[in-house]
């Protein structure tokens, strides 16, 4: 979720309408697709195209709401609700520049609090209000006047993408077998944003302030209700969920990177699928280094479990260089480099281009490390990269460059004092898992609007359909063993 965003809501005595019908199994949810674009536009796209990666459509607008068809009812095999889940789908000329863009987002529309069967004094997404409650509880609530007033969740996607000017020649891919390639998968980009409509976001709390929307739901003050994703948020600093926390405790824990877990025990029993934690053990003659973690690159030869990674060495700013890494190696860098491990700090440009230029220049390896708190998942593609490279955090990075030069005046006469990297498994720990074992929700210091908290932390291994970036190697599966989504939903009340 890049955006979100909420229009209105209410709580309602609805108890006789809810108890009714509460002996009666859940049925299989059923979701419903309300288009709001005009002809020709969006889903009216009549421009033809050929079928791809199994979407038999045959226009544009077809291919594209095959998609959401396609999407809706993986969601729908796997909830379980007896309300209809209404969602209003759009495509729009969103914000975008030839090397950036704003793909899309959903939230959900309306939120609830103090209805049957729910938390009391708690905030709900309208789909899982509807599921508890066992009634629609926006149904006779007149219109805002946008047409979409009612429904559970509206979304919004990028018309644009791909088109010059806009992410040039990355368009969305609307095949459904994965085969994206260089262009960004929408069904799996759809199945994210759809995961958050349905209540995967942390919704009513301001990440940037701490404080919460009032009971009225006109304004975010520190006495405003909670949402029920805040019980099962624990802070391992301050050692207290955020339901127990004061906004100033809640601001400070969104930008506490990898110290914020989810303890709702469904999610936590399916953190079993977390692969053991790669480390990175650096030796030097001049001091004793503790291990750090590492997620490898996205791009590039695939990176071995154990075994020497090389020497480190520490690359020098450039003249008229954008960023580290960013230009050709001038020759003192090559020099540094040359048959070594290049430590190269993020900014400005790729990874991938960082990691090229450094491979041009000799290097064997890259660290890539990261220019804000938290773990790094470095992303890109370039088929031509074929040294491998890993992420760090800042702190770890850091430490690394330093212990390269405190090495250097150990050496020998021929030779300067040296830090090898080797990489390692922590068989006790998990990627992407507090000590405890508990998943990791994504909190980067500085804090990242829209995406901070409200997804699960990029250091997770296996890739998890709801870290904030959509990896390429994603399967359109939203349950163990491959993904912890539908765990974290049945939490909240799915």
């Amino acid at each position: 979720m890049r955006t979100t965003q909420f229009s209105r809501s209410a709580a309602r005595s609805l108890i006789a309408a809810a108890c009714a019908l509460t002996c009666l199994a859940a049925e299989a949810a059923t979701i419903k697709i309300q288009s709001r674009d005009p002809a020709g536009y969006g889903f009216n796209d009549t421009t033809p195209v050929a079928p791809v990666g199994g979407n038999m459509g045959t226009t544009l607008g077809q291919q594209r709401y095959n998609v959401y068809r396609y999407v809706a009812d993986v969601w729908e095999k796997n909830l379980q609700s007896d309300v209809e889940i209404v969602v209003s789908a759009g495509w729009e000329n969103l914000t975008c520049t030839s090397t950036s863009a704003t793909l899309g987002s959903a939230s959900a529309w309306n939120l609830w609090h103090d209805f049957p069967g729910g938390e009391p004094g708690t905030w709900y997404p309208q789909a899982l209000a509807n599921k508890i409650a066992k009634t629609n509880l926006s149904a006779g609530q007149p219109d805002d006047g946008t047409g979409y007033g009612n429904v559970d969740i509206k979304t919004q996607f990028n018309a644009r993408l791909g088109q010059p000017g806009c992410l040039d020649g990355a368009p969305f891919y609307l095949g459904l077998d994965g085969k994206a390639g260089t262009a960004v998968n929408f069904a799996a980009t759809l199945l994210h944003e759809l995961g958050h409509g349905l209540g995967f976001s942390v919704m009513s709390v301001s990440t940037s302030s701490g404080n919460r929307i009032n009971a009225e739901y006109t304004a975010y003050t520190p006495d405003g209700l909670p949402s029920i994703w805040e019980r099962f948020m624990y802070d391992n600093t301050a050692k207290k969920t955020w339901l127990n926390m004061t906004p100033a405790e809640r601001k400070a824990s969104a930008i506490n990177p990898l110290q914020l877990a989810w303890i709702g025990p469904n999610a936590v029993a399916g953190a079993a699928i977390l692969k053991p934690l790669p480390v990175v053990k650096a030796t030097s003659p001049a001091e004793t280094l503790p291990t750090i973690t590492y997620n490898a690159s996205a791009f590039g030869p695939a990176v071995p479990s154990t075994g020497k990674l090389g020497t480190l060495a520490n690359i020098t700013a450039q003249a008229g260089e954008t960023g580290p890494g960013c230009e050709p190696f001038n020759a003192a860098n090559t020099a540094a480099v040359k048959g070594k491990v290049a430590l190269i700090s993020r900014g400005t440009c790729g990874f991938a281009v960082k990691v090229k230029n450094a491979q041009n220049a000799g290097a064997i390896g890259v660290v890539l490390v990261n220019n804000v708190a938290g773990a790094i998942a470095p992303g890109g593609s370039d088929p031509s990269v074929t040294i491998p490279s890993v992420g760090v955090s800042l702190d770890d990075g850091t430490r690394l460059k330093a212990a390269v030069e405190k090495a250097k005046p150990y050496g020998s006469r021929t030779a300067p004092g040296a830090v090898v990297a080797s990489l390692m498994i922590d068989q006790s720990r998990k990627a992407g898992a507090d000590l405890a074992g508990r998943p990791l929700l994504y909190t980067p210091n500085p804090l990242v609007g829209g995406s901070s908290v409200s997804h699960w932390d990029v250091s997770a291994s296996p890739n998890l359909l709801m870290e904030p970036n959509i990896n390429s190697d994603l399967t359109l599966t939203v349950t163990p063993p491959l993904d912890l989504t539908l765990p974290l939903l049945k939490d909240l009340g799915w």
